[in-house]
């Protein structure tokens, strides 16, 4: 990070029994290993790697991708730099947890054999679980929730398809009729903060341009596949429909990560689930298809998207990327540990201090998972620490935008 007029706080790690990292490490990962054991079936080989895996995940340390993790050698190249040599050999609970998260995926896919030659080469562990959630009566119900949505004003369209890409999988909550289309009084007491029209001021209404004279450009950094990335979708579509922007690019992982984390196969499982569900949803499917073959959208998966560091340390091509941006929208958990720096920031430290690295306007929509928070007025957080709620912080029951211009 830059100079800034506070002293960035301490790193999250899991060491402490009863947090919250400790018990992704200690519980989600052998139980995610044992899942995509379960799933598939894998031939002796693979079966013992996911076995050797999951006995380090319980008392083992972090170990280099192995010599055959790779093929092409760029990704242990890229991996040493993102600090393999600094945190070889410790246990995953001493280094930081945005670290040891991030390579328990890559060991993950090492282990299912989905890099190195063979039957399981680009096999997505994870598939059957996101289709599943496309195909699920929930999904049904969200498209068909689409054909109310038309008949608002636009500027109301676009609040509630706001609120379903902020939401992710509870996505219905987005699409409930209100007022302004902001969702229901309670979703809106559950925004701890809410620059919703900082983010709308970003994005020129029609006819206005940009401050340059050049097209206005969303850059929407995606979360999760399957019902999260249904409105997010239904966000670029409603934009570009709109004229609020010229083109948007959408960046997604190169490879499964985190579970549910959207790819490229992600988006176009998404955009075959809009074109035949019908009425509006195909419409907005068939308004994506055409802005994909024309150039108006383009899909963007860089290997940095993978890397356990935080986008403070972004290369020099996708921060020229986001530069060009009119904003860069950030989705989900995971972006919004990596845009502020998965620290133990007191919750009312400014989020636009922490972002200041940031090359153009960003905006972060995202819903609560982890401990890491920042931006909130010390009214919000006392109300939030007085109510009882302990798990506040990680349940998935508050959400924010938080927008820095």
């Amino acid at each position: 990070m830059p100079d800034t007029p506070f002293v960035p706080a301490p790193v999250i790690v899991g060491d402490e029994p009863g947090s919250f990292p400790h018990g992704v490490l200690a519980e989600r990962h052998p139980a995610i290993v044992r899942q995509v054991r379960d799933a598939f079936p894998l031939d002796p080989p693979r079966r013992h790697a996911l076995d050797a895996l999951l006995a380090s995940c319980a008392d083992g340390v972090v170990e280099p991708l192995p010599a055959d993790a790779d093929p092409t050698g760029r990704d242990r190249d890229r991996w040493a730099r993102w600090g393999m040599d600094a945190y070889a050999g410790r246990s995953w609970y001493d280094v930081p947890w945005l670290w040891a998260e991030s390579h328990f995926y890559r060991r993950l896919l090492d282990a299912v054999g989905y890099f190195g030659p063979g039957a399981w080469q680009g096999v997505d562990p994870f598939r059957p679980a996101k289709l599943a959630e496309l195909d699920a009566p929930e999904t049904d119900q969200e498209l068909a929730a689409l054909e109310d949505l038309d008949r608002m004003p636009a500027d109301e369209r676009g609040r509630a398809l706001l609120h379903g890409s902020l939401w992710g999988n509870r996505a219905d909550l987005g699409f409930r009729l209100s007022d302004r289309g902001t969702g229901t009084g309670d979703e809106a007491a559950a925004l701890v903060a809410d620059d919703s029209d900082a983010l709308w001021s970003l994005l020129p209404v029609p006819g206005a341009g940009t401050p340059d004279g050049g097209p206005a450009t969303l850059c929407l950094v995606a979360d999760n596949a399957g019902r999260e990335l249904v409105p997010d979708l239904l966000l670029v579509s409603h934009l570009l429909a709109e004229g609020r922007v010229d083109r948007a690019v959408l960046h997604v992982k190169p490879y499964p990560y985190y579970v549910s984390d959207a790819t490229p196969t992600d988006v176009l499982d998404a955009l075959r689930r809009l074109v035949t569900a019908g009425g509006a949803a195909a419409a907005h499917g068939e308004r994506l298809w055409a802005a994909l073959t024309d150039g108006r959208v383009t899909v963007r998966a860089h290997p940095f998207s993978c890397a356990p560091l935080p986008y403070a340390d972004m290369p020099g091509d996708l921060r020229a990327d986001f530069a060009a941006a009119t904003v860069t929208v950030l989705k989900g958990d995971l972006n919004y540990r990596r845009l502020v720096g998965d620290r133990w920031w007191p919750p009312t430290t400014s989020f636009a201090d922490v972002t200041g690295y940031f090359p153009g306007a960003v905006a972060a929509l995202r819903t609560l998972k982890s401990d890491v928070v920042t931006g909130l007025d010390a009214k919000t957080e006392a109300a939030l620490e007085a109510s009882g709620e302990r798990g506040w912080r990680t349940s998935g029951t508050h959400a924010l935008v938080q927008v820095r211009c």
